[in-house]
């Protein structure tokens, strides 16, 4: 397989609680066919791990800039990685 594999921690700031934003990254990841997670964080904030194809891992950060209908992104940092193979899905994180 040819495909260049990365990690990516992708850090969301604004109103991402309470508006599908975990359930949403869940459907986006799975149609990337992306493996990892995704949790709310205590500071009302947003954190998703993930693992797969560069150019999939690129969809998904694009995609986090604006979120779902009812989010209001103020914020995202990234932060690549080499991929670590240890997810099998993606999943939320309570």
């Amino acid at each position: 397989m040819d495909e260049d594999l990365a990690r990516v921690t992708i850090l969301v700031a604004g109103r991402v609680h309470g508006v599908f934003f975990r359930a949403s990254t869940l459907e986006q990841a799975q149609s990337l066919s992306l493996t990892g997670w995704v949790k709310n964080l205590p500071d009302d904030s947003l954190e998703i791990t993930a693992e797969g194809p560069r150019y999939a891992l690129e969809q998904l950060v694009e995609w986090c800039r604006h979120g779902p209908p009812m989010a209001r992104v103020e914020d995202v940092m990234v932060r690549w990685g080499k991929s670590q193979g240890e997810f099998r899905t993606f999943m939320i994180v309570r």
